[in-house]
């Protein structure tokens, strides 16, 4: 059996060994350099085509930014999508006071940005990339992209008084989240990428008051058709994350779909030249159409 640290950094090395794609458009949805969102036209040309919203992961920390999804991106687009690949602020490259590497995430700057990005992707979309349908979104992200997606979709069922609260659900035909950090009680306990959920709330102590805000979890139902895919061999988040989010939607009455991927780890769901990637395009697929 390969070693499991093994086989992720060869799943890491490989999905970063292909070149960044360039985008066809860059839009801005603020003033800040890192608020923006690359569009990729869909190959075919095509009008009426499905747009996906991409969120990519990397923990929230700076270090990791859209351009190590951007092949990604353009598989989705050779597949007939119209793609909106999103950049958001994250964690300061400084570690927090007593830490040893980048904080996670910037609150409330992280929330915030995909916040206003998912409000202003429709128009934007229509002058970058004019073939797309934006009444056909799928939202879809990677890791804590994945948790970002879930969090997008369900701003609706956020407490009262949130700043990102929507008076209704957003206009998505579906969610699907790939290794998402999508329950986070579980994730803090298993210590999912050291510590990066504690970091994105601002630290241990705002937990408890900045989970009801944040954890896809607890914001449940939402309505919206979700769908998480995941690997079974995956080290960076476990199956056992997107297993609790699954069980807590369950329980709260909502039906989501898990897909479990034999022989899998946490990269190969955005490479394209892995199986697991035309898993993910096809599970896009049936909510898109």
């Amino acid at each position: 059996m390969t070693d499991p640290v093994e086989r992720d950094a060869a799943e890491e090395a490989s999905v970063l060994s292909h070149p960044a794609v360039a985008p066809d458009a860059t839009a801005s949805y603020g003033d800040h350099p890192d608020q923006v969102v690359d569009f990729y036209a869909p190959r075919d040309a095509r009008a009426g085509a499905p747009l996906v919203v991409l969120l990519h992961g990397g923990a929230w920390r700076t270090p990791y930014d859209r351009a190590h999804l951007t092949p990604f991106a353009d598989f989705l687009a050779r597949r007939g999508f119209a793609v909106a690949n999103v950049e958001y602020r994250r964690g300061s490259l400084l570690p927090q006071q007593g830490g040893d590497g980048p904080v996670a995430g910037r609150w409330p700057d992280t929330f915030d940005d995909v916040a206003a990005a998912l409000d202003a992707i429709p128009q934007l979309v229509r002058d970058a990339v004019p073939q797309a349908d934006p009444r056909r979104t799928v939202v879809t992200g990677h890791s804590a992209g994945g948790h970002l997606a879930l969090w997008a979709a369900a701003r609706h069922v956020l407490p009262s008084g949130s700043p990102w609260r929507t008076h209704g659900p957003a206009a998505l035909r579906g969610v699907v989240a790939l290794a998402p950090i999508a329950h986070f009680a579980t994730a803090v306990e298993l210590d999912v990428c050291s510590g990066a959920v504690a970091q994105l709330l601002g630290g241990v102590s705002e937990l408890a008051a900045r989970a009801p805000h944040a954890d896809p979890a607890v914001l449940l139902p939402t309505g919206i058709a979700t769908t998480v895919v995941q690997g079974r061999e995956d080290i960076v988040v476990p199956p056992a994350v997107a297993e609790a989010y699954v069980d807590a939607a369950a329980k709260a009455g909502e039906m989501v779909g898990l897909t479990l991927l034999d022989d899998v780890g946490h990269f190969p769901l955005i490479d394209p030249a892995a199986d697991a990637c035309a898993v993910v395009a096809e599970e896009i697929a049936q909510l898109a159409y």
